[in-house]
C-alpha cells in the first residue's frame, strides 16, 4: 500500500483549511474594527449628561454652625 499520496493530499488540504481560517479571522477582525469605530463615533456624538445638582440646586450650599 502506498501511503505517500494520502499524506501529501492531507497536507495540501490542511494548507487550504488554514488559508480559509486565516481569511475568516481577517474578516472578523475587519468587522470588529468597523463596529468599534462606529461605537466610538456614536459615543463621541452623544451630548454630555447633565447632573441633577445643576438642575435642582441640590448640594450647592453647605450649612455650617460654629
Amino acid at each position: 500500500m502506498n501511503i505517500t499520496p494520502v499524506s501529501s493530499g492531507m497536507i495540501s488540504d490542511t494548507g487550504a483549511l488554514q488559508q480559509i481560517g486565516i481569511a475568516m479571522l481577517s474578516k472578523q477582525l475587519d468587522t470588529a474594527t468597523s463596529t468599534g469605530d462606529l461605537l466610538a463615533a456614536s459615543l463621541s456624538s452623544m451630548p454630555t449628561p447633565v447632573s441633577e445638582a445643576s438642575i435642582n440646586g441640590i448640594g450647592q450650599n453647605i450649612d455650617l454652625r460654629v
